[in-house]
Formats: C-alpha cells, structure tokens, sequence
C-alpha cells in the first residue's frame, strides 16, 4: 500500500502583478515613447480619455542637437567603428535621435513573423536586451532568470536560441549577434552568392577568426593553404562588413532627425537650481465617466434610462433595462467587459502616476550627489556615482534606478546629458581624493587622440601618463575603460 503523507513547505516566491508589470515596463519609456503609448491607451480603452480642462501648456519645444550638444568631445560622444571594418573615427558631436528607435523598428519587423503569442513575448523580451551596437551581449540563462522573476513565466534556454534565430534574421544584417565574429558570419550568410574571395573571407572569420583578430596572418596562409594575394583580397571583402549593426541603423535614423525631447529639464538661476519633468506633451488622463455610466448606469448597475432595453426587442421586460434569457448574458457581459476596461483604465492612470513619482525621486536624489557638476558641466566635478547610491536614497531597487536612468535625458544650461552618463566607477587619487572614473575616460580619449598614429600608445604607456598626473590606477583597469570606448590595442590602431 502506498505510504500517503501531508508534507507542508514553506516557500518564498515573488511574483509581479499585472499593474506591477505595466508599471516596469512604463518606467522604462522616455518621454516620446510613453506619449506613443498613451495615444495608444486611450485609442484602445473607451474608458480612458485626455483631461483637457487639467492644465494648459506650451507646446512641446524640439531641440536641436547643435543647439544644445557641448561643442567639445566628451567621453559620451567618443566613437569608435573598431574591428576589421575601419580605422578609428573620433566624432566631435553626439546625434540623439528621437523618433522611431532600434528596439521598436525590431519590433515592427517581429510583427511579420508567423510567430505565436508566447513566441513572439520572448523574442521581444529579447529585443528589449539588445544594445545601442546591436549585440546581445547577456547571456541567455541570465535573461530566462529574468524572465522568470519579472514575468514568472519558466523560459528553457533552448526556446531563447530558437526566438534569437528569428531575430537573427531581421534588419540590419547582423542583429542579435552575441559577438563580432557572430556579427560577421550573418552578414557573410546574407550575401546571395559568394564569390571566391567572399568564400575565403567567410572560411577566415569562421575557422581563424582569433588568429585574424590578432593579425596572425601568417598563421592563417598555411593554416588555409593560401597565398598573400588571395589573403589581401578576402581582407578587403571582410573590411565591407559592418562591426556594429546596431550603430548602422542608428547613424541612418540620426541623420534624419536629429533632435532629442528631454525627460527633465534643470534651470539654473544663481545657486538655484529649479528641476521639472518634460511633460508638456503628455496628456493628463481621467476615467470617461459619461461613457460608463452609459453601460453601468447612475447607480452602478444596468438599467433606467441609460441602459440598453430589450422592449424594442418585443420581448418582456421595460424599456429602461435588460429582459430575461439570451439578452441578461449579453447585459452581465457587456457589464464585465466595461468593469474590466474602467479597472485598466484605474490602472494606467496609477502608473502615470506612479512613474512620475519615480522618476521625479530618482532625480532629485541623482541632483543631490552631483549637485556641482551640474552648475557649469565639468566633468572633474562628475562625482563617483552608482545605482546602488541612487537605491539607497531613494529606497527603490537597483533594478528600478536602472529602468528610471535608461534612454532618459536631461536638459541643463551647458547641453543635453544622457542620464547614465552621470554614473561612474571611483579612481582615487595620490592626495585620497575620489574622482569619478569618466574623468579618466576622458583622459584616455584625450591622450589616443594626441599618440603617434604610426607609433600609438599600449596600456602600458596610458598607464604612466594617468599615474603621473596622480591616479591610483592599474594597467588592469586602464584596458577595461579602453574597451568600454570601444578603442582597439595600440596594434591595431596603427596606421598602414
């Protein structure tokens, strides 16, 4: 006979609700999106409507770059085509685009797909942890984990890969790739037809890619059997490719429209500084009472003469309510269907709400650390900063700051900053001072592009000059902010 016990467990689980789900994902908006999904909202929801008589504000103002953007190269507006594709480019301005973004035209393409509704919730989960570059670059049991604390939704790994295979196939070519070599083979795949030296070019980056990183090319000829000649010419084919498919299409989108509408803006009067959100453009909202209690009624229920009668029907019952039989199931229908979008339309409002709240704390708490920096812009005034400090002010989860700072701008007197710029590491210095690590960036940047470019400068060499002017740093960490700049080793910068 089977041994039948009672077993009881305790178990912690956190699970989000739908109106915590709604309200992560809003967190994550700036600006021009969250007017999109309002628009979008109240087009969907009956119940929803724009509070017109609220409040009256100026129109929204667009705002040039070249208006705004610091005319000096800071460490945000470094860029670097690295790789095989290109020598390095150093751009003096940052060209912020504010219409339709890479993750929402990966979106639009998904829509094509013959996918079903769990697929396709994967894939854009994906999508939204794709980079600026275009690159995957977290792993895919991180983002299953992921999924399976925000959502409570069990994703296998394998499930990923299949939905990272479909993103793998929109544009740009190269999309979703987790590394460059990865980057590479897709766009060599895209190619219809591959003429010999592409042939050789796509037997290079997949069977000797660490070798031609490293520029062993000798090793290539006799690993492949080739000669120089055909070396050069299957170089020349892969120098064609694109790194970064991501800063393709973003590059294209900028020069487009180039203006940004920042998410808060900084006024500074004297030793005053007055912050506010950038919200003239966003609606205020309301429940439309007038439409609900076209269904519900005064009272909150059906009938009188707000409801829908069933006497036109020729059936019993008054003219002010429903009758019996087929048309009550349509009246408790229709009233569930009602009930249902007043309590999305609650919801949404709670979000806006709630979102503001946030970004309002965060902000502000941000403003308290970095104050100073704030008053004229210089970056030696950038004080080390982390979400951890932001959370521990603002009692808010890391993971929250991280949704309040992304793809959110501000505006101050002296330009537009990104917000995670604002966020660095502490470099100490001789004298015990802790200076903010964007200054050594910024440092870095400054000294590439002084170096000999026949001659250029190693970590070593960055090492001494950042030691001697009294950094406390190791090589270590020298060539983890070059490849945070996305700046190639000295060998590879060196002109031919």
């Amino acid at each position: 006979m089977a041994d039948i016990r009672q077993q009881q467990l305790l178990r912690q689980m956190q699970k989000l609700s739908p109106l915590q789900i709604q309200r992560v994902k809003m967190l994550e908006l700036p600006s021009v999106q969250l007017e999109e999904r309002i628009n979008q909202e109240v087009e969907e929801n009956p119940m929803l409507e724009r509070d017109e008589q609220a409040h009256e504000e100026s129109p929204r103002k667009e705002i040039s770059v070249d208006e705004y953007v610091r005319e000096h190269e800071t460490v945000a507006s470094y860029r670097y085509s690295g790789g095989a594709s290109s020598n390095a480019q150093y751009g003096a301005n940052t060209q912020i685009g504010a219409d339709v973004s890479l993750q929402d035209f990966l979106m639009q393409q998904l829509s094509f797909k013959e996918l079903s509704g769990r697929e396709l919730a994967i894939a854009e989960y994906l999508v939204g942890s794709i980079d600026d570059d275009g690159y995957l670059r977290r792993e895919l049991s991180a983002v299953a984990d992921d999924i399976a604390f925000s959502l409570g939704v069990d994703v296998p790994v394998g499930e990923l890969e299949r939905a990272l295979e479909v993103i793998q196939t929109l544009e740009p070519v190269g999309i979703g790739s987790r590394n460059l070599r990865e980057c590479l083979l897709l766009q060599m795949k895209a190619i219809p037809t591959l003429n010999d030296s592409q042939q050789l070019a796509y037997r290079i980056i997949e069977r000797c890619f660490d070798d031609f990183s490293k520029r062993r090319f000798e090793k290539i000829i006799a690993r492949l059997a080739i000669d120089e000649e055909q070396l050069r010419e299957a170089i020349r084919e892969i120098k064609r490719l694109w790194p970064k498919p991501g800063n393709l299409y973003n590059e294209s989108r900028e020069s487009k429209s180039p203006y940004v509408v920042p998410d808060f803006i900084l006024e500074t009067v004297g030793d005053r500084q007055e912050l506010s959100l950038a919200s003239a453009n966003i609606p205020r909202l309301k429940i439309n009472r007038s439409y609900a209690d076209t269904f519900l009624g005064g009272s909150g229920g059906f009938g009188g003469s707000g409801g829908f009668g069933a006497g036109n029907q020729g059936g019993s019952g008054s003219s002010g309510g429903f009758g019996g039989g087929a048309e009550d199931k349509q009246g408790q229908e229709a009233a569930q269907f009602v009930r249902e979008k007043i309590d999305s339309a609650q919801w949404f409002i709670t979000s806006l709400k709630k979102r503001q709240e946030t970004l309002t704390s965060t902000m502000n708490a941000i403003l308290k650390i970095q104050g100073e920096y704030f008053r004229d812009g210089d970056i030696t005034k950038l004080k080390p900063m982390i979400l951890k400090d932001i959370a521990l002010a603002t009692d808010f989860d890391i993971s929250t700051v991280s949704r309040a700072i992304s793809n959110k701008y501000i505006q101050t007197n002296f330009g537009i900053i990104p917000l995670k710029q604002l966020f660095s590491e502490a470099i100490q210095t001789d004298g015990g001072e802790e200076v903010s690590s964007m200054e050594i960036k910024q440092l870095i940047v400054q000294a590439i592009e002084d170096e000999d470019k026949q001659n250029p400068l190693n970590d070593e060499q960055l090492l001494d000059i950042l030691v001697a002017r009294g950094y406390r740093i190791t090589r270590r960490t020298v060539a983890k902010y070059r490849e945070m700049l996305g700046i190639d080793v000295a060998r590879l910068r060196r002109s031919l």
